[in-house]
This record gives C-alpha cells, structure tokens and sequence, in this order.
C-alpha cells in the first residue's frame, strides 16, 4: 500500500509540473521528496508493538513494549519509520502526524510562508527549528487540522548519514520521554 501511495505522489508532482508548465506558472524544485515517517498515537504500547512486529519488512530501531515512543524502519531501502506514541488519556485527538522530508527545509517554509492560498488554507505552528534527534523541521496543519512535518535530516559533515544514526537514538528517546512527562505529568 505504501509503495502505490507514493507511486501516486510521484504522479501527483510530475501531473502538477505539467500544469504548470500548460498555465505558464514556473515550477519551483522546493518540495518534499517523499514520507519520511507517520507517527500514530496508540493507547496500548504492548498490543502495538506485537502487532507491528508480525507485519514483514518492519524493524524495531526504538523503543519497544514497555517505553511510551516506539520507532519502526519500514522497508530495506526506502528508510521510512513509523513511529507509534504511548497516549494515557481518552481525549480526543489526531491520529498523529505525518513526516516529509525535504532537500531544504527553510526555502520549502519560505516558499509555503508566501503562498497565499496555503496560508489561507493552513495554518504553520513554528518556524523551521533543530531538533535534538538530528533534524531541521516544522510543523503545520492542513485544511482538516492534521499535523504535517517538513524535515531536512542534519548532516555531521559533508558525507551522507542516515535519517537514523545510532548516536542519536538516545537522544531522540530522551526528548520523547520530556515530551511525554510534560504532557502527561499529574495535575494535582
């Protein structure tokens, strides 16, 4: 299923670039290249990550039944992770988020930023930031009020790493785990 959906991605760009091209509207190279991650908020961690775990070609690269933040690569070559998040309440939410990654990060929100119809249309929630688990990112809501993540992974140095290097698991884990006791601490 992953692979058809962005097989109509690929065809959804190459259809606009073709629009573009008929209205006379210059196309711009700025864009996501393709789902990086999709995060899901899941009330039993334990279920989850035995179900996922059944499902061929997903990895565990994170987390695990007994943590709150679980991370699975999907796939050998593709490096897309699904992400599930440990949720403690019955409150109404997103499903979670879904995660681009893009070549720059700061001309794609500068781009979107201008845009008078994705303003009108969306809403951003922060600006591009760096993150501790090694990415440059920011969040905004489409029309329905889902969250989408843009995201440039942040290179060591001038060779290629990949979007999960070992050094920054642990990081990634801790800044969940803040997250998650901030969001989930008793209100007394």
């Amino acid at each position: 299923m992953t692979e058809d959906f962005l097989r109509g991605v690929k065809l959804s760009v190459i259809v606009e670039q073709a629009l573009n091209k008929k209205r006379g509207t210059k196309y711009i190279k700025v864009r996501a290249n393709r789902i990086s991650a999709i995060t899901l908020l899941v009330k039993n961690m334990e279920k989850s990550c035995k179900f996922y775990s059944r499902i061929p070609g997903f990895r565990l690269v994170c987390g695990g039944a007994s943590d709150f933040f679980t991370t699975y690569e999907v796939g050998n070559d593709s490096k897309m992770y699904l992400n599930l998040e440990l949720v403690n309440d019955d409150k109404k939410r997103d499903f979670g988020r879904i995660i681009f990654h893009t070549d720059d990060v700061d001309r794609l929100y500068t781009h979107l930023k201008n845009d008078d119809h994705i303003l009108k249309l969306g809403s951003f929630e922060n600006a591009p930031t760096d993150a501790s688990w090694g990415e440059r990112f920011f969040h905004m809501r489409d029309p329905d009020n889902y969250q989408l993540s843009f995201a440039t992974p942040i290179r060591k140095s001038s060779s290629q790493t990949s979007y999960i290097d070992e050094e920054l698991l642990p990081r990634k884990k801790r800044r969940y785990e803040s997250v998650y006791k901030r969001r989930y601490r008793d209100k007394k």
